[in-house]
C-alpha cells in the first residue's frame, strides 16, 4: 500500500510540474498580473516537493510492518522514504553549513563609513575591484559592497543600490530564499525546476526594485541597474560564489538581457501593483499535509 501512495504522489507531483509551460509564458512576465504570477510560480514550485516530502514522512511514521486498508506494508516503500529523508537532511546541512561559512566570511570585513551612512545599516566594504553588492546570510543578513562598485558609483546611483539591498533586508529574502533553494536541491529532478526557481528570482528582484523606487528615483534605479549588470559582465568570478545565490541576494550577478529588460521596465512602470499576501495560495499549500492523513489508517 505504501509503495501505491509513493507512486500515486510522484505520478502528481511529476504531472502538476509538466504542465507548468501550458499554465505560464516562459517568454514574458505580464507586468499588469505580476501578483498573479507571484503566487502561480510560489505554488508549482512548493507544492509538488512539499506533497512528496510529506508523504516519505508519513511512511516513515506508519513503518515498514502492519496494514492500511487491507493491504499490508513493507520495508521496500520503508526504504524509499528513509533515503530521501536521508537525502534532504544531508543537503539540508550542506546548504546551512555553506550560508554560515559564507557569513562569516563576510562579517571579517571592515565597514564601510561611507555606504553606512547612505544605506542606514552597517555595510562591509569587499577588498574586490569587481562590481558586487549583495545581502549575505539567513534572518538578518549582513550588507556587502565591494571597492568597485564604491570607486565607480557616485553617490546618487550607489544609494539606489542600496535601498535595492535593503528592499532584500525588509522581505527577508536571504532567509525565504534559503528554504526555496533548499527545495530546490532536494528535488531539482522534478520537471521545470530550474526555470521555476529563476522565474522566482526575477520576481524577487522585480519586488525589491519598486520597494527601492519609492525611496530613490525611478530613472536613476535604472541606469544603476543597467551599468552594474553590464559591468558585472566583464568578470567570471563574483566576490561570492554563484552558487551561493540561495542565502546570497545579489545586485549585479550578471542575468539574460531579456530579465534585464523586464526589471527595467518595472522599475519604469509606476502601475506594477505590490504583491499582497494570498489565503488561496496558503490553503492549496496546505492540501500537501493530505499524506499526514493516512497515518491513523494504518495499523
Amino acid at each position: 500500500m505504501h509503495v501505491i501512495i509513493i507512486m500515486v504522489v510522484l505520478s502528481l507531483a511529476w504531472c502538476l510540474r509538466w504542465i507548468y509551460p501550458g499554465l505560464l509564458n516562459f517568454s514574458d512576465i505580464d507586468l499588469g498580473g505580476y501578483q498573479a504570477r507571484w503566487q502561480k510560480i510560489l505554488f508549482l514550485f512548493l507544492f509538488p516537493p512539499l506533497l512528496i516530502l510529506m508523504t516519505a514522512i508519513a511512511v516513515l511514521c506508519m513503518g515498514p510492518t502492519g496494514q492500511m486498508l487491507g493491504f499490508h506494508g513493507g520495508w521496500f516503500s520503508y526504504a524509499i522514504a528513509i533515503a530521501f529523508l536521508g537525502y534532504a537532511i544531508v543537503w539540508g546541512c550542506t546548504l546551512g553549513a555553506q550560508g554560515i561559512i559564507a557569513a562569516r566570511k563576510i562579517a571579517r570585513y571592515p565597514h564601510s563609513e561611507f555606504a553606512t551612512q547612505l544605506a542606514g545599516q552597517t555595510v562591509r566594504e569587499l577588498d574586490s575591484p569587481q562590481i558586487f553588492a549583495a545581502q549575505v546570510g539567513f534572518w538578518r543578513p549582513q550588507l556587502a559592497v565591494s571597492q568597485g562598485m564604491l570607486q565607480a558609483l557616485d553617490p546618487i546611483h550607489l544609494e539606489a543600490v542600496l535601498k535595492h539591498e535593503q528592499a532584500h533586508y525588509h522581505y527577508r529574502d536571504t532567509f525565504w530564499f534559503f528554504c526555496l533553494g533548499y527545495i530546490r536541491q532536494v528535488t531539482r529532478w522534478l520537471p521545470h525546476t530550474d526555470a521555476l526557481w529563476q522565474e522566482l528570482l526575477l520576481l524577487r528582484e522585480m519586488r525589491a526594485d519598486r520597494w527601492a523606487a519609492q525611496y530613490v528615483d525611478r530613472l536613476v534605479l535604472a541606469e544603476a541597474l543597467l551599468w552594474s549588470v553590464s559591468s558585472a559582465l566583464v568578470y567570471v568570478a563574483q566576490p561570492i560564489a554563484p552558487e551561493s545565490e540561495i542565502f546570497c541576494a545579489a545586485f549585479s550577478y550578471p542575468t539574460p538581457r531579456s530579465r534585464l529588460e523586464k526589471r527595467i521596465d518595472a522599475i519604469l512602470d509606476e502601475t506594477v501593483p505590490e504583491p499582497e499576501s494570498n489565503n488561496l495560495l496558503l490553503g492549496l499549500l496546505v492540501l500537501s499535509l493530505l499524506p499526514l492523513t493516512s497515518i491513523p489508517f494504518h495499523s
